[in-house]
């Protein structure tokens, strides 16, 4: 089984610029469709809990903007429902690694440190 899991969707260019990242590594990665395996509340918990829920916030998407401006008061655990709610919420690709959110959208430093740390 992969160290290495990303969570994302498939049209979304970090996600496609971290798979090409990881691939042009030979790094092995478990990929998981937000659209088709929307995390549970308790994952999105334990990503609140390792990286914070502002690194989470997908801020550039339409559910986001959505949002009313009660957002801007939100705190962890309303956006751990904001998120279970709706998964277009969160920064992709989330990245876990042994099953602990390390970061959210493409980092290559951040992937690189943790690969070579794993």
């Amino acid at each position: 089984m992969s160290r290495l899991t990303l969570y994302g969707i498939s049209t979304c260019d970090s996600c496609r610029k971290a798979k090409v990242w990881l691939e042009g590594r030979s790094v092995s990665y478990q990929w998981v469709d937000l659209r088709d395996q929307p995390p549970d509340r308790e994952r999105i918990a334990g990503w609140v809990g390792s990286i914070g829920s502002k690194p989470l916030r997908n801020t550039s998407g339409r559910s986001y903007r959505a949002l009313s401006d009660a957002k801007k008061a939100y705190d962890d655990a309303a956006w751990i429902a904001a998120f279970t709610a709706d998964p277009m919420l969160l920064k992709r690709p989330v990245v876990e690694w042994d099953g602990n959110a390390v970061c959210a959208g493409f980092r290559p430093d951040e992937l690189e440190r943790v690969i070579s740390a794993g």
